[in-house]
């Protein structure tokens, strides 16, 4: 009964702060507990560990009202690139907020039936740093361990893409990535001035992180050129054609939050105007 009554009692009443779980919120289920003599057989490791989002599953109206708000901050800021301080830190929150509410399952990426939510097309609404520096924030996202021979240097990005090192303005244009579940591969693709650019390559899930997706880019085309030997040489340098991370941080039928190994944080959608 306890656990059953802890997560209603864990959640505040407005929509727009349904994330942080904290020992004032869960006084009254814990008295509740103490007063039936069984609070000293609760693990509270696992009782504030925030609940785990089974993709899929549908969402409920605090998190469909959640990523309105998000899609409303971003709208306007060119993929990012025109979003201030203030902004970006708003922004930041919202995903946070996001994150810790409704996490996926560390299955996502190994069960085929929970992986259908991410498969076929996504469009990149907004990109910037996964933390700014010199402002405080109540809690910052970090990695949880490294990849090898993946870089982690911080590129900050803001309105831009990079696939495998290839640095790409997605500030006037939509970016399209597309999971292929079946091939096990992802590809980004974007219009530029010189053509459209596609960068691609198959993934698998990091041993380490089972949220995390590490791409070996071996495909990479500006218009009619095709320049995927540049990762052949890198590969062969490296001793590997891994070439960067993505975690899938929250998921649900219409939006898609992201973290990267250069430090970015992605916004994604599945309808292409979802964001003005």
């Amino acid at each position: 009964l306890c656990t059953f009554l802890f997560p209603i009692s864990s959640f505040p009443i407005t929509p727009l702060n349904i994330t942080t779980f904290t020992m004032g919120r869960s006084t009254t289920t814990l008295l509740f507990c103490q007063l039936l003599g069984t609070a000293h057989s609760f693990n509270l490791g696992t009782i504030f560990k925030p609940p785990t989002f089974q993709a899929g599953a549908g969402k409920s109206n605090n998190l469909a009202n959640e990523e309105a708000v998000l899609l409303q901050q971003i709208s306007g800021t060119a993929n990012g690139k025109n979003a201030d301080i203030e902004t970006q830190a708003r922004v930041l929150s919202l995903v946070r907020k996001l994150e810790t509410s409704a996490q996926p399952s560390p299955s996502l990426l190994s069960d085929p039936k929970e992986a259908k939510i991410l498969d076929g097309d996504w469009f990149l609404q907004y990109t910037a740093p996964s933390d700014i520096e010199n402002v405080d924030a109540d809690e910052k996202w970090t990695a949880t361990a490294d990849e090898a021979k993946i870089t982690t240097s911080k590129a900050g990005l803001q309105g831009a893409v990079s696939g495998g090192g290839i640095p790409v303005d997605a500030s006037n244009n939509v970016a399209k990535q597309t999971f292929d579940l079946e091939s096990q591969r992802v590809t980004n693709e974007i219009k530029t001035g010189l053509g459209l650019v596609i960068v691609g390559g198959p993934f698998r899930q990091s041993p380490n992180v089972p949220l995390r997706a590490v791409v070996g880019f071996d495909t990479a085309k500006v218009g009619p050129l095709d320049i995927s030997f540049l990762f052949d040489i890198r590969a062969k340098i490296k001793g590997s054609y891994d070439s960067g991370w993505v975690e899938t941080t929250y998921v649900s039928d219409s939006v898609r939050i992201g973290r990267g190994n250069k430090g970015s944080m992605f916004i994604l959608t599945r309808d292409r105007d979802a964001v003005n």
